[in-house]
């Protein structure tokens, strides 16, 4: 099966728990960047309704990524949804709310969503509608104040995790992750991780640019690298690398806010 064939599967299942609360769905992030790897990347969804998620619609839909992949167990796309699903009201005056949340270990059913400006200012500027009345127009865009937040957050983050991944390949992501943050404090626009490693190349940003190039190339095709032992060891002590490029995010963080 192929991921639209999934996307359109799941969005159906949704809207038919949902049909009484006229729900409007959302696919953003790499697929609708064009730049899903499978192996790597989630579908991330985005479900908003006009009447809030009752106690039983929210029964059923905590576990329909499970259920749909019982069904079909050769399909690998449907574990792969990621997101939240809550009334339009809570999410844009961020109040209390029954909310159905996917995440990537495991799904709950919480009375918060956070969606940062990076995900909100994806789902304005090239988030699909799937299912229902588009209602982005009553979403405020993010600042770049906003943006820039998001961004030292997730430097934060970097300077705090990166040394913790181990031998797993997706270490090789931390790379791509700054590359795409320098891109937006730059320009003020989000692209895919994959075009923001290419232009980072393209452009030099970085003075050692060869692990940057290895976490493209598994990028673009992470599949046939699990097993590589290769780059298992290297992912075991990219910590370095990743540090020495978090110093040049740090740098571009420093201008930004000095600008």
């Amino acid at each position: 099966m192929l991921p639209e064939k999934a996307i359109e599967k799941m969005s159906a299942e949704i809207a038919k728990i949902l049909a009484e609360n006229s729900p409007s769905i959302y696919i953003y992030g790499s697929y609708a960047l064009d730049d899903f790897r499978l192996g790597w990347s989630d579908l991330d969804i985005l479900v908003l309704t006009e009447k809030p998620i009752s106690e039983k619609q929210a029964g059923q839909l905590v576990g329909l990524r499970q259920e749909m992949s019982r069904s079909e167990p050769d399909c690998p796309f449907y574990r792969l949804f990621e997101g939240g699903m809550l009334s339009l009201s809570a999410f844009i005056g961020g109040l209390p709310d029954r909310v159905v949340y996917w995440g990537t270990n495991g799904q709950k059913i919480a009375e918060s969503y956070r969606f940062d400006a990076f995900c909100r200012k994806e789902l304005l500027e090239s988030g699909r509608l799937l299912v229902g009345r588009d209602i982005r127009g009553l979403i405020n865009p993010p600042d770049f104040r906003e943006i820039r937040e998001n961004v030292r957050q997730h430097y934060e983050s970097i300077r705090k995790y990166a040394c913790l991944s181990g031998r797993s390949i997706y270490s090789f992501g931390w790379l791509l992750d700054i590359a795409r943050c320098i891109y937006t404090l730059r320009t003020g626009d989000i692209i895919s991780k994959t075009h923001a490693a290419e232009w980072a190349l393209e452009s030099r940003i970085f003075g050692d640019p060869a692990a940057l190039e290895t976490a493209l190339e598994i990028r673009r095709n992470p599949r046939i690298f699990f097993e590589n032992e290769e780059l298992q060891d290297m992912a075991e002590n990219l910590n370095p690398s990743v540090q020495s490029y978090a110093d040049l995010l740090e740098k571009e963080l420093e201008i930004s806010e000095r600008g």
